[in-house]
């Protein structure tokens, strides 16, 4: 706990410290700011909630997003104009952003269909997912985990 005190208040302070030295003056319109971002923010705990499930996403959006614009369309610009650069390989997330988001088989869609029938359970909620989403199971493990880029989250 002290250490994570201490890293919060150091923290804090450099933030205080860089807006204070980049803040414009007054009455005139901001021109730099900087904005920090763990992209690769993808957490794992032993049992995770709904809201770590959307953290997680919302983290491998951004990723998705970052690898199209930094990598996907940069390396395709420079081959368009025929620069000479080294291809750099990353990762493609597509695949946990359809689990998660496709339409009608997703796990978002189909929480959101089992919350419309008057009798959904957890277990009938579980169902729907194993029933869609899991492919093969052979040791009968009652688990559900996401695997990622960044390692696996069991739900």
């Amino acid at each position: 706990a002290l250490i994570k005190a201490t890293y919060a208040a150091l923290f804090e302070y450099l933030v205080t410290q860089i807006n204070t030295c980049i803040k414009p003056p007054p009455n005139t319109t901001p021109v730099a700011f900087i904005g920090v971002l763990d992209i690769f923010g993808f957490e794992s705990f032993q049992t995770n909630s709904f809201e770590q499930l959307c953290i997680n996403y919302c983290n491998e959006s951004l990723q998705q997003q970052f690898n199209r614009y930094v990598f996907q369309l940069e390396q395709a610009d420079y081959e368009r104009e025929g620069i000479e650069w080294s291809f750099i390989d990353f990762p493609d997330n597509q695949n946990v952003l359809d689990l998660i988001e496709r339409k009608h088989v997703g796990i978002l869609s189909l929480l959101d269909e089992q919350c419309m029938l008057p009798s959904c359970t957890d277990r009938s909620f579980a169902n729907a997912m194993y029933n869609t989403c899991v492919v093969g199971n052979e040791n009968g493990n009652q688990s559900f985990f996401l695997f990622s880029h960044a390692g696996s989250m069991p739900a």
